[in-house]
């Protein structure tokens, strides 16, 4: 079975913790490359890496400020996380809720 490439997997493309790290500062506002690698041990070839990978998922957009390149989230880009987080948050919510009325039934018997 083949894998879709994290660059076309919104889903995979969160996997890394390196790129959560990076959608976290962007989620403070726009960044450019220079500072959204601050304090993260990586090269700029391996950070320009992980972007672009963000960038093809879909979470992350970028534009040209003069020589520089800014980074943001693209809200739009998380849709289908939010929606396959919402089902499993519906299905869980109610199978807890079951357990509860089965539990509070036979503590009441």
């Amino acid at each position: 079975m083949s894998r879709v490439p994290a660059s076309q997997d919104c889903f995979q493309a969160i996997a890394d913790p390196t790129r959560r790290a990076l959608l976290d500062r962007l989620g403070s506002g726009e960044k450019t490359a220079g500072e959204l690698g601050e304090g993260i041990a990586l090269s700029q070839p391996a950070l320009s890496k992980h972007l672009r990978i963000l960038r093809e998922a879909g979470l992350v957009e970028v534009r040209a400020k003069g020589r520089t390149r800014v980074y943001a989230e693209r809200p739009e880009g998380m849709h289908e996380l939010i929606d396959w987080i919402e089902h499993h948050q519906r299905f869980w919510e109610d199978r807890l809720t079951a357990l509860g009325t089965h539990l509070a039934r036979k503590k009441n018997r």
